[in-house]
């Protein structure tokens, strides 16, 4: 899809709005989905510092290149950007917008905070009425197509723009921007070092959008190995593919928890481990599991937020580990700050 047509998908998730935190932290959760990921880049930016979310602004980049899925690039980066630093593209969901899902879950203090570029992709209304990056249509998913490669070329003017590793581009997104991080690993895992997928769908589970409500819900049944082709047949690519972090709430009634046991099966069955998980535990009573490959590397881990709907975890507060401004899609669920400082993704 070049920006033409007008898909529509509908994610009513009737998730009540919790108060709003008028002091806007740094997200624990998202440190938590992207601290493992971005641990090998701890020694370079222990210097950064946390500000508040309200004093960043993001930019608009236009004419970043051809834009072939006609989508919005906005960008953030710190005035103390270290050299060779990391990139994170972050994928908002349906109904939010760039600047939301960056303000809400506050984004730009965590790219201040552990120095990065964030690039933050928008959707338009002429190619989803809802705002929904279009996961489900195979002219948007495929490699070189649509508005996966359009959330390429923006990491690639990210690199022509600014001193930044290559090895370390990451991507992680909500709901339908969950499904479109599936969509990015599986497409582009020369780019993609590791992604989360928070309320997402695996890679390739609707190719046209009748088939996108039944992979929310009930879901879609599919061996491993069937998942895991769908990855390895999206490119030429033969490793090593990207690790995967996967979060979904236990009462997620609109993309169901069933999505994040076949999201570990692809994954798993891509990066050669099996689905049995080699460690189980909880923390602040939610699951966690870790999937190990053939050489003892964490590449796959899950965790169930239980009682949690469909959104993104955060934990608002007026304590030193609170964060967050809790908003539809974005919940208050106490969230798990000590798993900071877990290597779970590293090196």
């Amino acid at each position: 899809m070049a920006g033409g047509g007008r898909r529509t998908i509908a994610w009513a998730q009737g998730v009540k709005e919790a108060t709003v935190n008028p002091r806007q932290r740094l997200n624990t959760t998202v440190r938590l989905l992207l601290s493992p990921l971005l641990m090998a880049a701890a020694s370079v930016v222990t210097f950064a510092v946390a500000v508040p979310a309200e004093a960043a602004t993001l930019s608009e980049v236009t004419g970043f290149a051809t834009n072939p899925g006609n989508l919005r690039m906005f960008r953030y980066v710190p005035a103390a950007l270290p050299s060779n630093a990391p990139v994170v593209v972050a994928l908002h969901g349906c109904t939010q917008s760039a600047a939301a899902y960056d303000d809400e879950p506050g984004w730009t203090a965590l790219a201040e905070r552990w120095g990065f570029v964030l690039v933050l992709p928008q959707q338009q209304s002429a190619n989803n009425v809802n705002g929904c990056f279009n996961w489900f249509s195979a002219d948007d998913i495929s490699r070189g197509l649509g508005e996966a490669m359009s959330i390429k070329q923006m990491v690639d003017r990210t690199k022509a723009d600014h001193s930044v590793d290559a090895r370390r581009v990451y991507v992680t997104g909500l709901s339908a921007g969950g499904a479109m991080t599936a969509a990015m690993l599986a497409s582009y895992p020369d780019v993609f070092a590791a992604g989360a997928v928070v309320a997402g769908l695996p890679y390739m589970c609707a190719t046209m959008l009748s088939a996108a409500y039944g992979c929310m819900s009930p879901g879609v049944d599919r061996t491993p190995a069937h998942w895991g082709g769908l990855v390895r047949g999206a490119s030429s690519y033969s490793g090593p593919w990207p690790k995967v972090s996967i979060w979904h709430g236990s009462w997620d009634t609109t993309v169901v928890p069933k999505n994040a046991t076949e999201l570990m099966e692809q994954w798993t069955n891509v990066n050669g481990a099996d689905q049995t998980a080699d460690s189980s535990d909880t923390v602040k009573g939610y699951q966690h599991r870790s999937y190990q490959d053939g050489s003892g590397r964490t590449v796959v881990e899950t965790y169930l937020i239980s009682g949690m709907a469909h959104g993104t975890p955060i934990d608002p507060g007026t304590a030193d580990d609170a964060c967050g401004t809790a908003a539809p899609y974005i919940l208050d669920v106490n969230n798990l700050f000590e798993l900071l400082h877990r290597p779970l993704l590293g090196p």
